[in-house]
């Protein structure tokens, strides 16, 4: 989150005194990198790097002090192979800063300030000769992609993209060097051994030669090549001077011996050269200065990723499809890791040969095992909710578990994903449809196209025996395309329930289906109980509540009626077989035919809220019968929240006259009222407080001590009590359209060892926002304690831990009891070790602390007077 929540009534509370925990961050805003061991991987996470264990998958430590978003990492060589493993990166942010970290510690070494967003870094040097001699003899460059710092200029034309070179050991821009001006930034690709680098620009390629010596007023060479479309990425050869790119269309285009004249002739000659017309050079488009130009196409869509390996003999590409693409640089030959599930953003290699990372659009990174390309572990993040239009109203695609600080978020690849927002990771995934997302649609139905020309490789792709049978799972697949609507958690988080609707086509073939599932007390997988096909006909089903006690639930629909379902404990004998009976309706009800829009139950369970448009009704929910009709509101209900332990119901309007309501059970009236946005409501289930996230005007300005305004926030949340319409709290948040809001319990064991504060909260407050970016923080105190850090979870391999703790950890200080009142000689035990090494093993101090404990128990001690 680029910037957190900002108290507006509860005094100057800083940022850091007010967050507890930020999570949800991108994984794939930049490409990852490996450390010289393989051991680490880094991630650039928002203003963070964060730091994997390749070898587990769990976070090692994160490397804070940028302001916004970490756009490069460059990990630093050993300096000889022998050397011992260097732990230093460089990274580069939009803040205009450069940083040199010891990642192992992790520590900041040094900081340099150029002032202008840095979007790309390459550092061409540290490749090119050893660190030491860098170091010793000569000044570090970098190159760097920089935007200009306020870009006032609007024009079609305007340039604001800058290629510059800064001195990293003078800690300062190289005056005056300006190798490239851009449309906007691009991305800088170096080859492995340092010698180029360049951009995709357009149409063109640029690519730079850096000298051996490199210094502030050396003038490196350049070159440009040519294509017909839009290049989306580039990436150079090894050894050799050989660059790849890849366009819009899903061509690849190799160029061979690039360079040949204008990097390895005089400048004399140069011209001279490139002005010559040569006939074998196939491919090559005009003066381009490269032997031969080659051109790939298999992918269907534009190409997102291209790496050499490491000896260079194949080619990496990957896109939209979702499927990683091994070509053989010299024959052209191809094979696939298809089924990886989301498009491919970046593929990343260490130096272990056997070792590789592909990260995808889903903001999860794959650690591959090469050549076989097996996925060997994962490193997910929270996943973007699924873009789909609206069918009706408003659809709920992430619920949160209150008592475990869980959200379930439904995720584009048409699986929940359960995420800890204490742990800042995934716990599991529950595919829920089986279906294709855009991307893979797109794709079997160029498939089917290209049968005609190329069979052989398609049905090598799909697994199908022939082409018939590809068509018709093609045909298959796109009959069952759906879209999970809806959401929604049990309050202990055992159950869930889950909507699909199946798109029609046509206006025929539509489905609603209602799923509920449970998770099992061993695992966090939930398992799939019930599925009701059309349980409100042909409607829409606009919300579901879970009873906070019992297995009841209820589903409302835009058709007019709820339903309440029960799940049947009772088994039955069917066939000589044990079954289970899962989830059944036990009663229907409708309100004068309304569209009923929202449904929640009390604490206890005793009422049943639902919904009838502008109006809500009351119900018993065991005896099905109507207690009490109250309203009206303005515009339509949304949804509906009983007030934690009170009498009190909040309801939330929106449309051409948005309200938020407090309504009084005991009354049948609203209590107060305001005229807000509301995006999402959360009700304390403990006290008479809630939270409101509003959606601000655009016409609002807002500032803050008359200096700043910020423009960029967007929405507001409210913390209320129930009995004054005043705001006890005021934050004002980004991206509020499109997120969540949440309390959360912070006092049971399983979320007690998450956070490192022993003081810290016992309810606290969760914001997800549209990015699915979150921050949980105390809403009600102001006291330090009440802030909590997020525990760093360190493997014993990255501890450099030996012999007894790295087995057993490092235990607390043993000391021997002594009776300093009495003087005298300390006579020791007659077999004072079996004092000293009794216990169980793991609550035994390390063996270099116990001998010089034994042995000091061994001599005969005295006591000296002085006089």
């Amino acid at each position: 989150m680029k910037s957190g929540l900002r108290p507006s009534c509860l005094g100057p509370a800083s940022e850091e005194e007010r967050l507890m925990l930020k999570g949800g961050r991108s994984f794939i805003s930049s490409p990852p990198a490996f450390s010289n061991d393989a051991k680490k991987l880094l991630i650039c996470t928002g203003n963070t790097v964060s730091v994997f264990s390749t070898s587990t998958g769990l976070q090692i430590t994160e490397l804070e002090g940028h302001t916004a978003l970490v756009s490069s990492i460059v990990i630093a060589p050993a300096s000889t192979p022998s050397s011992k493993i260097l732990c230093y990166c460089w990274t580069a942010s939009l803040d205009g800063t450069i940083r040199h970290w010891d990642f192992s510690v992790p520590e900041l070494m040094k900081k340099i300030d150029i002032r202008f967003p840095i979007y790309s870094m390459v550092i061409p040097s540290l490749f090119i000769q050893s660190m030491e001699t860098q170091e010793k003899t000569h000044d570090l460059f970098a190159y760097v992609s920089t935007a200009e710092a306020n870009q006032q200029d609007k024009k079609p034309n305007a340039l604001h993209g800058k290629i510059r070179k800064c001195n990293l050991t003078k800690s300062r821009l190289a005056g005056g060097v300006t190798l490239a001006e851009t449309p906007k930034p691009e991305f800088i690709s170096i080859c492995s051994s340092g010698n180029y680098f360049g951009i995709q620009d357009k149409r063109k390629i640029r690519i730079w030669n850096v000298p051996a010596k490199d210094s502030e007023r050396h003038d490196i060479k350049k070159i440009r090549l040519h294509h017909t479309k839009k290049l989306t990425t580039l990436a150079f050869h090894p050894t050799k001077r050989i660059v790849a790119a890849g366009d819009v269309t899903g061509r690849i285009l190799i160029w061979r011996g690039f360079g040949n004249r204008a990097f390895s002739l005089s400048d004399k000659r140069i011209k001279e050269a490139l002005t010559s017309n040569d006939d074998d050079r196939p491919g090559v488009r005009g003066d381009d200065d490269a032997d031969s130009c080659t051109t790939w196409h298999w992918h269907s869509a534009e190409v997102k990723l291209l790496l050499f390996s490491s000896d260079g003999a194949y080619l990496y590409s990957g896109g939209k499809e979702g499927v990683l693409v091994v070509w053989q640089l010299d024959t052209g030959k191809k094979k696939f890791l298809p089924r990886i599930g989301s498009p491919l953003q970046f593929f990343t290699t260490s130096l272990d040969p056997s070792l590789s990372s592909v990260s995808c659009a889903d903001n999860q990174i794959h650690l591959l095992k090469m050549p076989s390309m097996e996925i060997l572990k994962s490193i997910a993040g929270i996943k973007l909710r699924c873009s789909v239009p609206e069918i009706k109203g408003s659809c709920s695609r992430f619920a949160f578990d209150y008592t475990s600080g869980l959200v379930a978020v439904c995720a584009e690849n048409y699986c929940i994903q359960l995420y800890s927002l204490f742990d800042d990771r995934e716990i599991s995934q529950t595919p829920i449809a089986l279906a294709l997302n855009n991307y893979e649609e797109k794709l079997l139905v160029d498939f089917v196209i290209g049968l005609i020309a190329s069979p052989v490789g398609l049905m090598e792709f799909t697994g199908f025996k022939s082409a018939k049978e590809t068509i018709i799972r093609v045909m298959n697949l796109r009959k069952k395309m759906v879209m999970v609507t809806l959401v929604a958690l049990s309050l202990d988080g055992c159950v869930m329930g889950t909507v699909e609707t199946r798109l029609p086509e046509e206006g025929i073939g539509g489905l609603v289906s209602l799923k509920f599932w449970t998770r099992g007390q061993q695992n966090k997988d939930f398992s799939l109980s019930t599925i009701v096909y059309e349980p409100h006909r042909e409607s829409d089903i606009s919300a579901i509540a879970f009873h906070p006690s019992s297995r009841m639930a209820v589903s409302s629909s835009y058709g007019g009626d709820f339903k309440v379902w029960i799940r049947n404990h009772k088994i039955r004998r069917k066939d000589q077989m044990l079954q289970k009976t899962g989830w059944t309706c036990h009663a229907v009800g409708s309100y004068k035919k309304k569209p009923l829009t929202a449904a929640a139950f009390s604490a206890d369970g005793s009422v049943l809220a639902v919904a009838a448009e502008t109006v809500i009704t009351l119900w018993d929910p065991e005896k099905n019968v109507l207690v009490a009709v109250i309203g009206d509101s303005l515009a339509p209900i949304e949804s509906l929240s009983f007030l934690g332990k009170s009498e009190h119901l909040v309801s939330t309007s929106r449309g051409s006259n948005p309200q938020v309501s407090v309504w009084s059970m005991s009354k049948l009236s609203v209590s107060w009222s305001y005229k807000l946005h509301a995006e999402a409501v959360t009700c304390s289930p403990d006290d008479s407080s809630f939270a409101v996230l509003a959606l601000l005007p655009e016409s609002s300005k807002l500032t803050e001590s008359n200096e700043t305004t910020l423009q960029s926030k967007d929405g507001a949340i409210l913390l209320f009590n129930v009995g004054d319409p005043v705001p006890v709290a005021t934050w004002f948040v980004e991206k509020s359209r499109g997120g969540g809001l949440s309390f959360l319990h912070t006092n049971r064991a399983s979320s007690e060892d998450k956070i490192s504060d022993e003081n810290s909260a016992s309810v606290l407050l969760a914001y997800l926002n549209g990015d699915c970016e979150y921050v949980v923080f105390n809403p009600y105190g102001e006291q330090e304690g009440g802030v909590a850090h997020r525990r760093s979870i360190v493997g014993l391999e990255e501890t450099g831990q030996i012999g007894y703790s790295s087995i057993y950890g490092e235990l607390s200080e043993f000391e021997l009891k002594r009776n300093q009142t009495q003087p005298g000689p300390v006579v020791p035990s007659e077999r004072p070790w079996e004092t000293i090494f009794s216990g169980p093993s793991h609550s035994l101090p390390p063996l270099t602390k116990l001998c010089s404990s034994f042995l000091e128990s061994l001599l005969e001690k005295r006591t000296v007077v002085v006089e």
